[in-house]
């Protein structure tokens, strides 16, 4: 990721939605223009399409530690009997985190050969999870000596079944591997990918690298794709690691910059997000499709993300916070920044069945200040500000 800079947080446009309730429908829909300013050198966020509430503040009124000692954690995905599955990055393995906090490493044919597939080297590695509809499989973004790939094994109890391979030839370097998995409300899985290194790979057809992509459980394009044959969903990607879904069928993704912004963006099929053209404001470049919140790199290095009925939560690494997006009437409001340097580098969030948030730590990766119990998951309760 580099070496960032320091500088103001912005907004930008938010592309003109054409209302639909599924991602896969916003397809044909144009970009909006024009941009509106605000205090603090921000850019205002204005779209067609409508979100629930109002942009109120909120304030964190309770952080628990659910789990500590675990060893770089990347990605968590929630289980249908409670329990939370969280990878670990370096390690090449999955624990399972139960309601009472007690963390169980999974065994079994396919941990064992998860071990051996890793090969972990920079931001590669073991990287995202997501658990299956039907919640009897677990998919997996792992980093190997050739390639980053998607894989399925099914999981009973802490047991994980043999591999199968569900994509693979993503390419793969010491850093920009992507790795989020997310399954869309269309039923198909999303699978964010960065640039290896290799920038102009970002806007060509041709490569998955730099790209989200739009697969069946098997690893097919799915029905729908801008390109029926490709899986690719959407181009000019640097390296998105959050991936989620507003009640409206808004897709978010977030995007680390190099040296300037951070982008939180709109996903619409087929949209070119502009790199290595540019990172943040496309200026005259029309034919890409600005972001809704640009960071500066300093402020964010933007991982995982989360959506609730009322706002976008981004799990800031570098910026070592949590910075919330409400979602508004206009589209998306002011950002707002939580637990700013309290517990160092975040690296995930997910919303919790009972309306909290899971934040997962990143402090043991590298680049980060580990201290003693880290990384952490933390369960934290918000409530609007009073009056």
């Amino acid at each position: 990721m580099g070496r960032r800079e320091a500088g103001p947080s912005r907004r930008r446009m938010l592309p003109r939605l054409c209302g639909a309730v599924l991602a896969v429908a916003l397809a044909g829909c144009g970009a909006g223009t024009g941009t509106s300013e605000s205090a603090g050198g921000s850019t205002v966020t204005e779209t067609a399409s409508s979100a629930p509430g109002p942009a109120t503040p909120v304030e964190v009124t309770g952080v628990v530690e659910v789990a500590s000692d675990l060893e770089t954690p990347w990605a968590m995905g929630l289980l249908p009997d409670g329990r939370l599955v969280v990878t670990q990055r370096d390690a090449g393995t999955i624990v399972l985190v139960g309601a009472d906090g007690e963390v169980v490493e999974a065994t079994g044919t396919g941990a064992e050969e998860l071990r051996e597939l890793t090969h972990a080297q920079g931001e590669g590695g073991l990287l995202g999870v997501a658990v299956g509809p039907t919640g009897e499989h677990l998919f997996l973004y792992v980093t190997t000596g050739r390639d980053n790939r998607v894989v399925r094994a099914a999981l009973d109890g802490t047991a994980l079944g043999p591999l199968d391979t569900v994509l693979d030839g993503i390419p793969a370097a010491r850093n920009h591997d992507g790795g989020r998995l997310a399954f869309g409300p269309d039923g198909f899985l999303y699978v964010a990918t960065g640039d290896a290194g290799q920038r102009d790979d970002a806007p060509d057809p041709a490569s998955l690298a730099g790209k989200i992509l739009r697969v069946t459980k098997d690893g097919d394009p799915a029905p729908g794709n801008p390109d029926p044959a490709s899986p690719v969903w959407s181009s000019g990607h640097r390296n998105v690691e959050g991936l989620g879904w507003a009640t409206d069928g808004r897709m978010f993704a977030s995007e680390f910059g190099q040296d300037a912004w951070d982008e939180l963006n709109v996903i619409v099929p087929g949209g070119d997000y502009g790199w290595p053209a540019h990172e943040g404001d496309p200026g005259a470049d029309e034919g890409t499709v600005a972001p809704v919140v640009t960071w500066t790199t300093r402020e964010a290095s933007p991982s995982g993300l989360a959506v609730t009925e009322d706002a976008v939560y981004v799990a800031a690494l570098r910026g070592e916070r949590l910075w919330r997006a409400p979602l508004t009437e206009d589209g998306v409001g002011e950002p707002q920044a939580l637990l700013e340097g309290e517990h160092g580098r975040l690296r995930a969030v997910e919303v919790a069945p009972d309306g909290t948030l899971w934040v997962l730590t990143g402090n043991t990766d590298g680049r980060g200040d580990a201290r003693p119990g880290d990384d952490r998951l933390l369960r934290v309760t918000l409530a609007p500000v009073a009056g």
